[in-house]
């Protein structure tokens, strides 16, 4: 009888125990954890996360109507004085395989390519600053994205790059002006650009010059207007540092551009 008091008192000692180490929750606190453990769990998971439909719009970036610039644009330096009267607004694309084409040329030996290739990088730098113009450089991934990893020159991926994109290619290279416009690509040379710009003279016209050198014929005078084209002065051979007034004889159109053909007013 004993024993069986015994082995009784044991087990309620042993149910006291159990029951001081247990926790007790309340139901609504359980399913309060429950609901913040679960939260944590779907924000950790990628898969999970809610799309943020704002943000996929702002990401996706439209380069329709936007300036690519190829090398040679860059390091002759004159389309960033465009851009700098205000003239050009909008998105301006460099892709990554002519930047690294512009690095390469910075790190030149030949002293004339370094200096151009480090002030193609500066001036590429500085037009972010510049009022309405917005830079964009297109990594390596949003090249393979245009199907530009299979092209390997670049020329090639700069002409598929502006015609996927719907937009404009700028150069000096007259070889690449063509090959874009066979492409389908609305390519603009700077020098054609200059040529259009430069000074319209006809026979007729006084001008103010300074000679500076003498012409193929010793007896002519050479001169050059601000954008610089040039005028042929004829008997100014020995004028040279001098100015004079002269009248334009008449115009003729080269490759290089226009020459002006003139007599000294006496």
């Amino acid at each position: 009888m004993a024993d069986k008091n015994k082995e009784k008192q044991k087990e309620k000692i042993a149910a006291v125990k159990k029951d001081e180490r247990t926790v007790h929750f309340s139901p609504w606190l359980v399913g309060l954890l429950a609901d913040e453990v679960a939260k944590t769990v779907v924000r950790s998971l990628p898969s999970f996360r809610r799309s943020n439909g704002n943000k996929k719009k702002k990401d996706k970036i439209s380069l329709e109507g936007a300036i690519f610039l190829d090398t040679s644009a860059i390091i002759d330096e004159r389309i960033f004085d465009v851009f700098n009267t205000g003239l050009i607004r909008g998105s301006v694309v460099i892709l990554e395989s002519i930047l690294l084409e512009l690095k390469h040329i910075a790190d030149s030996k030949d002293l004339v390519k370094r200096e151009r290739g480090k002030k193609g990088l500066m001036l590429l730098e500085k037009v972010k600053k510049v009022k309405g113009i917005k830079l964009i450089v297109l990594g390596k991934d949003k090249e393979e994205n245009m199907g530009l990893g299979k092209l390997k020159e670049v020329d090639e991926k700069l002409i598929q790059a502006t015609k996927v994109s719907k937009a404009r290619l700028i150069t000096c290279d007259y070889n690449l002006e063509k090959k874009g416009s066979i492409g389908g690509v609305s390519a603009v040379n700077v020098n054609t650009l200059a040529n259009v710009l430069k000074v319209i003279a006809v026979p007729g016209e006084t001008l103010h010059i300074q000679i500076q050198h003498k012409g193929k014929d010793l007896t002519q005078g050479v001169g050059y207007l601000d954008d610089g084209t040039m005028i042929v002065v004829e008997n100014a051979g020995l004028d040279l540092g001098r100015e004079l007034d002269i009248v334009v004889s008449r115009v003729i159109q080269t490759s290089a551009g226009r020459i002006l053909f003139s007599k000294k007013i006496s």
